[in-house]
């Protein structure tokens, strides 16, 4: 039976992962108390944080939640990125700070509910963000749209040429007569 200091524990970190669309084990051996800080500064920024958790804890809190294919991994001394929105930035900010702090191990994570190892953690890190995706979207959109605009304007046009000429055409006529 936990005691109430650690229940209190299971419930925070439970109230934490409920609204995660995202979560990455790590491991930290290694890494500095400013290299840490470091990290966190720039998850903070994708919208994520960096926890250390005592695993027996963690395999309670994770118990029936979408991050419950985390539990056998709670092994050694780990850390626990939770990501609240683009996992990609979540895991791109992990990726860039592993890059040059090579301490810090990733070991597996979970993306709406998915199970994904180190390398594929990766391809999301590679994957543009949402905004990225979205003006790419628009433009696969809008370019046929932008196509379709100028095929129906066109009859307009010509009939508005037509008649400017025309109007030239009259306007030389009777200045000449």
């Amino acid at each position: 039976m936990p005691t109430s200091a650690k229940a209190e524990a299971i419930d925070e970190l439970r109230s934490r992962i409920a609204g995660a669309t995202a979560a990455v084990l790590t491991e930290y051996r290694g890494l500095s108390v400013q290299q840490l800080s470091e990290l966190r500064k720039q998850l903070k920024a994708a919208s994520a944080e960096y926890r250390v958790v005592k695993n027996r804890l963690a395999r309670i809190a994770v118990e029936g939640s979408p991050l419950a294919g985390l539990r056998p991994h709670l092994t050694g001394p780990i850390g626990v990125v939770i990501g609240r929105k683009d996992p990609a930035a979540m895991a791109k900010a992990l990726s860039v700070f592993a890059r040059t702090n090579p301490a810090l191990t990733l070991r597996v994570g979970v993306i709406e509910g998915r199970l994904l190892e180190p390398q594929d953690l990766k391809a999301v890190a590679d994957l543009p963000s949402r905004e990225a995706l979205r003006a790419q979207l628009v433009r696969t959109v809008q370019g046929p749209l932008a196509g379709l605009v100028g095929l129906l304007a066109a009859p307009l046009r010509e009939v508005a040429y037509v008649l400017a000429e025309r109007g030239k055409g009259a306007a030389t006529e009777s200045s000449g007569a």
